[in-house]
This record gives structure tokens, sequence and C-alpha cells, in this order.
């Protein structure tokens, strides 16, 4: 009985989460004709086409849809029996690659923090940082990466999750702003500045500006940034109001016990918003992973002691 090339399993996963022949080639490091001559071998094996044209693109057959999922799982269960035995977890030796997806406001505010208490106690083990324009969980299904970390999407009833710490949305402007010297915040003062909001979507309006409207106030958008760390940067240097988490601030010089000179003025917003929960989520199958353990409870614990104090 001949048995089959194991190694296709790999190649067939990566093929399933890419759709393409060219994506499946840059992550295997191989050239696309090579990965060309391996999905013929898939199909040849499976008896299925498993990727197909649809114009311009490629598409799954309907059995590769449906093996999907599985073929994930089982490279994800190979690859944990080859393994050492982790049953005595040692730091000091642990050799892993973590990938962490999250937005770039996150690692400015606890990515050292987090890279130093991985270093003192698992020096050989690695943080790899993803950017994270959207909420999807395609990353943590595919495997792809360790750990999502943000505000709760979509993301599916299978994916656990713990939160991380809460947070809530405050104004600043720069120091000495009008806003800051004209005493008593009120909701007509905070409407009629200039504002910068950030938005990835091209959507400028969000709760503030809903409660706003039931006060008869519209916010005049200015400029529409891409993150917080440019909404504080345009505010630090010119007569904008911004809207940003308060973590957002944790790293402010003259804020939050920090040393040096404040050149942010942060007030409470006029408006009552609702507090946004930051979350820690993974998938399953690394549920019960003594190292994958040991990360989320590391995240957990650096961030809101940064949060706290």
């Amino acid at each position: 009985m001949n048995e089959p090339d194991l190694n296709l399993l790999i190649a067939l996963d990566v093929l399933l989460a890419e759709g393409s022949v060219v994506g499946a080639a840059r992550r295997l490091g191989l050239s696309a004709s090579a990965m060309s001559r391996t999905l013929s071998r898939l199909r040849e094996t499976t008896g299925d086409p498993l990727l197909v044209r649809a114009g311009r693109n490629m598409v799954l057959t309907p059995y590769a849809e449906e093996i999907r999922e599985r073929t994930q799982n089982a490279v994800f269960e190979a690859r944990a029996i080859l393994r050492p035995s982790t049953a005595a977890l040692n730091l000091a030796t642990l050799e892993r690659n973590f990938t962490l997806r999250t937005n770039a406001g996150f690692i400015e505010i606890f990515g050292a923090a987090l890279i130093a208490a991985v270093a003192a106690v698992a020096p050989l083990v690695q943080l790899r940082f993803m950017p994270k324009p959207e909420k999807t969980a395609k990353y943590l299904r595919e495997g792809v990466i360790d750990l999502e970390i943000g505000v709760l999407g979509e993301m599916g009833p299978e994916i656990r999750l713990t939160a991380l710490y809460r947070d809530k949305f405050v104004g600043v402007v720069r120091k000495g702003h009008s806003l800051e010297l004209d005493g008593e915040m009120t909701a007509a003062k905070y409407a009629a500045c200039g504002h910068v909001v950030v938005s990835r979507h091209e959507r400028g309006t969000g709760p503030v500006d809903v409660l706003l409207g039931e006060l008869n106030l519209k916010r005049k958008i200015a400029a529409m940034v891409p993150g917080f760390p440019a909404a504080i940067a345009v505010v630090q240097a010119s007569d904008l109001v911004a809207l940003v988490p308060a973590t957002f601030l944790l790293n402010q010089p003259g804020l939050n016990g920090n040393s040096g000179e404040a050149r942010l003025y942060v007030f409470e917003l006029p408006v009552k918003t609702h507090e946004i929960t930051v979350s820690l989520m993974w998938h399953p199958r690394s549920e019960a992973d003594p190292a994958h353990c040991w990360l989320r409870q590391l995240v957990l614990s650096v961030c809101r002691e940064k949060v706290t104090g």
C-alpha cells in the first residue's frame, strides 16, 4: 500500500488559506512554478481540482471548502505532536515565535513592557506584531496568528477570549488651547472646535456625534487619520481636538506620573459615552498548549499592571 506524502498536507493547508498559488508560494518560500507543481500533485492525490479559475482570480472548489478547517486542524495537531514534550515547560530554553495581531497604538503603549517581560524569563522566544486593519477571526482560524488583541467584533462562537482591561474615550488638545483656558467644558464649546478623527474606513462619525446630535450640535471634522497615535501628533501641533482612548495617553510626558513637561490637556467628554473592553482572543486549538497559556497570562498581567499603575 502506497502511503500519501504527508508533506503535501502543509502545502494544502497554505493553498486553502491563501486561495492563491502565488500567495501560497510566498508563504512557503517557493517559486510560483514549484507551487503550481505541488498543486498538480495535490489534485492528483485528492482527485479534486481544489482551486479553479473564476475570472482573473482563483476560488476554492466545494470539496476544498469542506476540508479547509479539517486540514488546518490536522496540520496544527501534527506540529504539536512533533514538538518537544511540553509536559514540563522550561521557559529558559523555550524556542517559539508567537504572532500577535493588534493595532499600532497597543504596541506603542504596551509593546516595550511586554517584550521585556518575555525576555526576562524566556530569552529565546520571539514576538511578532502583525498589523490589524480590520476585525476578523480569519487569522486565528487559519493558525496564522497566536493571539488577537482588540475590541471584540464578529469573531465567531468558537473563539476564546478574556478581557484585558476597560477603557474610555477622552478629549485631548494641546496645552494652552482655548478649551483648557476657558474654564467649564460644555458640549457647545466642544462641538464648535475643529476636530481630527480616527477612521480606518472613511467613516468620520460615531457615538459622540449621535449624542451631540441629540443636543442639536455637530462637530466640524477638519481631518481624518488612520490611528490614535497620529491623532495625538496632529493635536500637539495644531488647534484641533481629538477623541482617544485613555490608555493611549499612558506614556505621554507629564501625564499619569510620567516625567517631562505635559504637551497635552486631557478632559472628560461633555457627553457620556460607553466604556470599551479590550480583549485577548485565541483559537481553541491553542487552549491547552502550556507555552501559549504562559504567554496569554503574561499579556494579561502586563496590560493590567500598566493600566492600573
